[in-house]
């Protein structure tokens, strides 16, 4: 269990949910060839979840300080895991990730796409050890690679079956994929916001640079909570531009809510949060938005279904 805890089985479990519901849920059911069968696709999500897992753990390893200092209760590595042993896991991860991404690159014959998991296992691996102790760099690191897991989908999935006849198709599949990625690293960026207001004592004891060390907790909460205006009128424009206009009144009411009325419960929230308490709560409802953000896909994909039939 201590294993499972060190590389947060639950955010992988969230991650592997969301690129199988992406294809699933609703690649499946277009009318459109995908490069990667299921074997192929399932090794596709594993690679992504074992790198992601990879970068938990060099994050304790490097973090057992601040850990402790923010969480006494949840620090793993240097109490329940030897360093050594976490550092074992680290490689295991990432030589297993990276391997999977170079047999699935040469698999769609695009061998320079196995960069692209070796540019992210890099990535966690400066994040860990620099780019989390500058301002706002590390929030904007961790928002971004979220969201590259799901234009992965589309660079190993649709890209290569794309050709001249079916560019329009594939244009609009792969849009969609991006406006989920943009989705993702708009509320994960708050999310990693309200996450360093959280830990702010522990960060600061630890030399760190975080927004709300910068500038304070009551500033940064104004910051989030107008990022979480502007993200909840971006979330409307896009209901109403988009589901609204297709007739899937069944996807509207599910996102208005589901992915809406808890951005504006948190909007209301953040502006009087002054708790560690208050801030986990927050930290919390912005992934299920997450969560219920990204099952809206398979809600759309159902209306759209249904719409049909009718």
């Amino acid at each position: 269990m201590k294993y499972l805890k060190l590389i947060r089985y639950q955010n992988l479990l969230l991650l592997a949910f969301m690129q199988l519901l992406f294809r699933y849920g609703f690649l499946k059911f277009q009318n459109i060839f995908l490069s990667l069968n299921d074997w192929q696709y399932g090794l596709l999500v594993l690679a992504t979840v074992l790198i992601a897992a990879a970068g938990y753990v060099i994050n304790d390893i490097l973090d057992q300080e601040t850990d402790y200092d923010n969480d006494k209760g949840n620090v793993i590595v240097g109490k329940f895991i030897s360093e050594k042993a976490a550092y074992n896991l680290y490689f295991v991860l990432n030589i297993t990730g990276v391997g999977i991404g170079y047999y699935l690159a040469n698999v769609i014959h695009k061998p320079s796409f196995a960069g692209a998991f070796i540019i992210i296992s890099a990535t966690l691996y400066m994040y860990a050890t620099s780019l989390k102790q500058m301002l706002l760099i590390g929030n904007i690191i961790v928002a971004l690679l979220l969201s590259f897991s799901v234009i992965i989908i589309g660079l190993f999935d649709l890209l290569p079956a794309t050709y001249e006849g079916n560019q329009t198709e594939m244009g609009v599949m792969f849009s969609i994929l991006i406006d989920y990625a943009i989705f993702a690293f708009i509320i994960n960026l708050i999310r990693e916001i309200v996450k360093d207001m959280e830990d702010v004592e522990g960060d600061y004891n630890n030399g760190m640079n975080t927004l709300p060390i910068a500038i304070g907790n009551e500033k940064t909460s104004k910051i989030a909570g107008s990022l979480g205006i502007i993200a909840t009128l971006i979330l409307l424009w896009y209901i109403n531009s988009n589901l609204m206009s297709s007739k899937l009144y069944y996807a509207v009411i599910y996102g208005l809510l589901f992915v809406v009325a808890p951005m504006i419960f948190f909007v209301v929230k953040i502006w009087n949060a002054k708790t560690k308490e208050d801030f986990r709560l927050l930290s919390t409802i912005m992934k299920w938005i997450i969560f219920f953000g990204i099952l809206s896909i398979l809600a759309i994909n159902l209306n759209i279904m249904q719409n049909v039939k009718g």
